[in-house]
């Protein structure tokens, strides 16, 4: 198996101080794929229902972590993946 990418570059940026981190949203409301959850909006909830909040993604969901992460309250996070997901289970 290997290591991905972000993991490697976290060790190779560190010594300049470099954070490196994956954000990883899930079904979140915005214009990708061509507004589509507007467009077809009854596959809404059944995305919806396999999620712990019950709910598709809106932007700030996935944009307050990253605004979080880039802030130095998470100066210690360096290589991870972080799932923004609303706790979807397939």
């Amino acid at each position: 198996m290997s290591v991905p990418r972000f993991k490697v570059m976290a060790k190779e940026f560190s010594p300049r101080g470099i954070r490196v981190n994956a954000v990883s949203p899930g079904a979140t409301r915005t214009r990708l794929a061509d507004d589509a959850f507007t467009r077809f909006p009854e596959v809404v909830p059944a995305i919806a229902a396999k999620t712990a909040f019950g709910r598709v993604g809106e932007p700030d969901d996935v944009g307050s972590l990253i605004a979080t992460l880039v802030g130095d309250e998470s100066r210690w996070i360096t290589a991870q993946d972080i799932e923004v997901s609303g706790g979807y289970q397939v």
